[in-house]
């Protein structure tokens, strides 16, 4: 896009006018691009827009950029590259407009000690995905998780441990390893049931809930190692097979609480002010809500440990940005946590950003981690692994997370996502599948003959505009950078390959005279593709 907007620039040089053109990708009938920069220097120059657009027009005929141009309407500017222009745009690599810029993105954080579900799934592919972006964007990315590793819920599923263990730990170690997960799943789920429902055992989870902090008596920090160790390993397997690239760091509450309260302490009462012993932050000053940071009896809450982990991240990696993607439903929380801490840590001032998902449904509804009663990560793979082996498919993983991050990410950031199994691994409609396919067959078909090196060629109308989508490819990867929006680049992939599967339904590849011409295209397209698959985290196979 810069390249045709500086072109556009060039051709307006003699105005005398500081305007920088407006260019769009327009329906393929209507040129490569369009502009209505006349429209834009019609007032300053008090001129009629489409004498200006003649003018301008004129000037880009006589380059050896454009192949042709056309002026329609009040003044709008239609330009068709020429086939090397058009061919040098669909094979440049996206611009790098974050260069130098380095940026710390929580791309998980399940809390051990309760199975992880489908919505931490959500955020673990969005925070993978966003930092892929960032990362062709040309962004040093640094990759971390943060987990709950104190407080209420390590109390109500330690309830539910000491219980069943009742004193003897070797009944722990009698559990599959392949059951650890549901295991600990039921035993968050009884703790917060008997948390709801018995006041004798509210006040028991309230006090194991403390001694998360301490792990002053043996048998609880034993229990409570064993199953943290669990936890994680679980953690880290799933999401793994979720596609995440690995985390550097993983912080922890316990590490966050530590240097967070000392920081609320240390600004009352110019940040935070106290009210009967607890230290309050004024958020609804800041549109989010009043807020404790710390109990009357000095211990952290949420926005304390938050404050402490934004101070670990920055003494960590100085980023310029931080990026922490939750459920919608923290949104206002974190506007207060941000601002909060902006007041306390001047230098983290527009450094932390909160990205806000929509929630998952499903045929059950929406799905809460604090009853227990909540749809696993892994029994959704189960789900999807049964319904690929029903069309006949080999339900492998890489396939499996490709349908479930592709379901996840063309939805718009900030929007529900209504899952449908069958949907999301299907090969016919707008699925991640669908595109593995799509790549695998391109692949198939290069594989039927060589390439042939061709410096300079022809293209045909219909070559043209499988090129012209191709072309498309750099624009959506760098807006797609700048408004963290993958569900941009699933839907240009989606566009991209029914505009190829158009061409090659009308077009013979292999045999015909133009075989080695269309090779190049079929060679291009099946590397955007790739390209494409590889940033949203989806794998590109060969076969499938």
């Amino acid at each position: 896009m810069e390249m045709i907007q500086k072109l556009i620039q060039d051709a307006m040089g003699d105005y005398g006018v500081d305007v920088t053109p407006v260019v769009s990708r327009p329906e393929p009938q209507f040129g490569d691009y369009a502009t209505n920069v006349s429209l834009q220097l019609s007032k300053p120059l008090g001129r009629n827009p489409r004498e200006i657009a003649e003018e301008i027009a004129g000037k880009l005929e006589s380059t050896d950029m454009v192949k042709s141009v056309e002026v329609a309407g009040p003044g709008f500017i239609n330009l068709w590259l020429s086939d090397s222009a058009l061919r040098a745009e669909a094979t440049r690599m996206p611009g790098l407009s974050r260069r130098g810029q380095t940026v710390v993105i929580e791309t998980n954080n399940p809390n051990p000690f309760k199975a992880m579900h489908i919505g931490h799934a959500f955020n673990a592919i969005l925070g993978d995905t966003i930092a892929n972006l960032l990362t062709a964007s040309g962004a040093t990315v640094h990759r971390v998780s943060y987990h709950g590793d104190v407080g209420a819920h390590v109390g109500k599923s330690m309830y539910s441990l000491l219980s069943y263990v009742d004193g003897d730990i070797s009944k722990l170690v009698t559990i599959p390893d392949d059951e650890h997960n549901t295991f600990m799943s039921r035993m968050y789920a009884e703790g917060s049931n008997a948390y709801k429902n018995d006041e004798t055992a509210k006040a028991d989870i309230d006090e194991l809930s403390k001694q998360s902090f301490t792990l002053d008596d043996p048998l609880y920090k034993q229990i409570y190692e064993i199953c943290k160790g669990w936890s994680f390993v679980e953690i880290d397997s799933l999401v793994a097979r979720l596609g995440n690239q690995p985390i550097e760091k993983r912080y922890l509450e316990s590490q966050s609480d530590e240097k967070g309260v000392p920081i609320v302490k240390a600004n009352v009462p110019d940040v935070f002010q106290e009210s009967n012993g607890a230290l309050i932050f004024e958020g609804s000053k800041h549109g989010s809500f009043d807020n404790a940071y710390v109990t009357s009896r000095g211990l952290g809450l949420y926005g304390a440990r938050d404050l402490g982990l934004m101070t670990l991240k920055h003494e960590d990696y100085h980023a310029d940005k931080s990026y922490i993607v939750t459920d919608a439903a923290q949104g206002d929380y974190f506007k207060g946590v941000i601002a909060a801490a902006e007041q306390c840590l001047p230098e983290l001032t527009g450094v932390t950003h909160n990205i806000s998902t929509g929630t998952v449904k499903l045929s059950t509804g929406k799905m809460s981690s604090r009853t227990g009663d909540v749809l696993e990560v892994s029994w959704l793979f189960d789900q999807m692994s049964e319904a690929i082996k029903a069309r006949g498919g080999e339900p492998i993983d890489e396939v499996i997370a490709g349908a479930l991050r592709y379901q996840f990410l063309k939805v718009r950031v900030g929007s529900d996502v209504v899952f449908d199994v069958e949907d999301s691994v299907s090969i016919q409609g707008n699925s991640g599948p669908y595109l593995q396919y799509a790549h695998a067959r391109a692949r198939s078909i290069l594989a039927k003959a060589e390439l042939a090196d061709i410096e300079l060629p022809q293209y045909d109308p219909a070559e043209r505009a499988l090129l012209a989508k191709i072309s498309e490819y750099p624009n959506i990867i760098e807006r797609a950078a700048e408004d963290l929006a993958p569900h941009s680049i699933c839907s240009y992939l989606y566009e991209l390959a029914q505009v190829f599967n158009r061409f090659y339904e009308k077009n013979r590849v292999i045999d015909d005279p133009r075989q080695d011409i269309r090779l190049t295209l079929v060679a291009l397209y099946a590397d955007t593709l790739a390209r494409g698959l590889t940033v949203l985290g989806i794998h590109a196979p060969d076969k499938l």
